[in-house]
C-alpha cells in the first residue's frame, strides 16, 4: 500500500509542478487525500522529507485557495491541515474569480482602444464571449456541485 500511496502523492506533485505550482504543493494535497486524520506541519514534513519551511508556506498556499482547512487541537498549540468539506465548491469558485478578472481586465482593454481595426475589436469581443461562456459551465457545475451531484 505504501508504494501505491507514494506514487499517488508523487504523481499530484507532478502534476501540480505541470500547471507552474509548487511540486510540494501537489504533494502536499496528494498526502492529505489519503489521509484520514488533519496532519501537523511536522508531520507531513517527515512523511515527504522536505523542510517544515516548505510544508508551511506550501500549506499556507492551499489554504488561501480554500483546499485545505487548518485546525486546531486542545492543548496543543501546533496547527494542523485537513480537506476542506466543501474542496470542490472552493477550487469551481476560485476559477470563477479568475476567469471573472480576465473578462473585466478584456473588457477594459476594449474600452481603453476606441481606435482599435474592427480585427483587434472582434478579437476582444470573442474572447469576453469566451470568457462569459466559461464562467457559465463553472457556475452550473458549482450548482451540481452543491446539490450534492459533485462532478468526479
Amino acid at each position: 500500500m505504501r508504494d501505491a500511496t507514494d506514487t499517488f502523492i508523487e504523481n499530484m506533485g507532478r502534476h501540480f509542478e505541470e500547471q507552474g505550482i509548487p511540486r510540494i504543493a501537489g504533494r502536499l494535497l496528494g498526502l492529505l487525500m489519503v489521509n484520514e486524520d488533519p496532519c501537523s506541519l511536522d508531520d507531513m514534513a517527515e512523511r515527504l522529507q522536505v523542510s517544515k519551511g516548505s510544508v508551511s508556506s506550501n500549506a499556507r498556499m492551499l489554504e488561501q485557495w480554500g483546499v485545505v482547512e487548518r485546525v486546531t487541537r486542545p492543548g496543543d498549540r501546533r496547527d494542523y491541515y485537513h480537506l476542506a468539506d466543501d474542496m470542490e465548491a472552493r477550487i469551481l469558485e476560485r476559477q470563477m474569480e479568475t476567469v471573472a478578472r480576465m473578462r473585466e481586465r478584456l473588457r477594459d482593454g476594449l474600452a481603453s482602444l476606441p481606435d482599435a481595426s474592427d480585427a483587434v475589436r472582434a478579437r476582444f469581443r470573442a474572447a469576453i464571449a469566451f470568457q462569459e461562456r466559461t464562467l457559465e459551465s463553472l457556475g452550473e457545475m458549482l450548482g451540481r456541485v452543491r446539490g450534492g451531484a459533485a462532478v468526479r
